[in-house]
């Protein structure tokens, strides 16, 4: 089927209106938004495409954290079409993967319209309560990718719920948190203290201009109990055709500065994005 036979599919979830598009440049690519907001796009032809820059991030640290082609097992938080279980799933053959996507008619439509691979484990649940359900030490990454339309749940920004996902992690295991904000970082400000308040070794990456508060957009934040792979990422953010910029432990530090960390009493959701900044029609 050419990419012109392809028909927009939309249909009414849990947390709102989902569409799949597909892309016409791409024969096997679709794009996925929710409410208008694009949540995930996925080209099932190629899972190694990844379309969105934050996706490329984790993909750079998932990259990094083990030798090429080894399994891993790795916890998702968060689903939408399942971009990064589909890459681990193609770059490391083997890996034990869990997903958990609180939109149970959302995980449906994905399941009917862009069924995943063998290996992959769709979880419908909260992210919280699952993470809190995984047994100690069982996993080498937690990646938390969870937005409800736009903004992230504070109920998953907080030191009690890094510390969760500290506790599922094997030792040098990784936890990783896909988060957006806008100027002036005081939200990207605060969840880097959170995650430095439990684990010893943390890096964050986004792009330089919203390093310099001129743009909204995505950060990648990432803790660990061992010396992360800062130069190798580095390398493979910078490469990038949208590059971004690792704030190491020394920068880090400089822009998070006084910042206390959240904790569940604090905690509140993500900003929303300024108005259009995401919009597809």
């Amino acid at each position: 089927m050419s990419p012109e036979d392809r028909l927009p599919v939309e249909r009414a979830v849990g947390l709102g209106t989902a569409k799949l598009m597909p892309d016409l440049d791409c024969d096997d690519g679709w794009l996925l938004t929710l409410d208008g907001t694009p949540q995930s796009y996925v080209d099932l032809a190629d899972p190694t495409h990844l379309e969105f820059e934050y996706t490329q991030r984790i993909a750079h640290l998932l990259d990094a954290v083990a030798p090429a082609g080894q399994p891993l097992d790795v916890l998702h938080l968060g689903g939408g079409a399942l971009t990064v279980p589909r890459y681990l799933a193609a770059t490391r053959p083997g890996s034990g993967q869990r997903v958990v996507e609180l939109d149970g008619p959302l995980v449906e439509l994905i399941a009917d319209q862009l069924p995943w691979p063998d290996g992959i484990e769709v979880q419908v649940g909260d992210a919280r309560e699952a993470l809190a359900a995984t047994a100690a030490g069982s996993v080498d990454a937690v990646v938390a990718d969870v937005f409800h339309g736009s903004r992230t749940p504070g109920r998953l920004t907080s030191v009690e719920f890094v510390r969760l996902a500290a506790a599922a992690l094997r030792p040098g295991g990784c936890y990783a948190a896909n988060l957006a904000d806008g100027p002036p970082l005081a939200f990207a400000k605060a969840q880097a203290a959170t995650v430095r308040a439990v684990f010893p070794y943390v890096c964050l990456a986004a792009e330089p201009s919203m390093l310099r508060g001129r743009r909204y957009g995505n950060v990648l934040l990432v803790g660990s109990d061992r010396p992360l792979p800062v130069a190798e990422l580095t390398r493979a953010l910078a490469a990038d055709v949208f590059p971004a910029r690792l704030c190491d432990e020394t920068e880090l530090s400089r822009l998070v500065g006084r910042t206390a960390p959240v904790t569940d009493a604090t905690a509140t959701d993500s900003p929303p994005p300024p108005e259009g900044a995401f919009s597809v029609g």
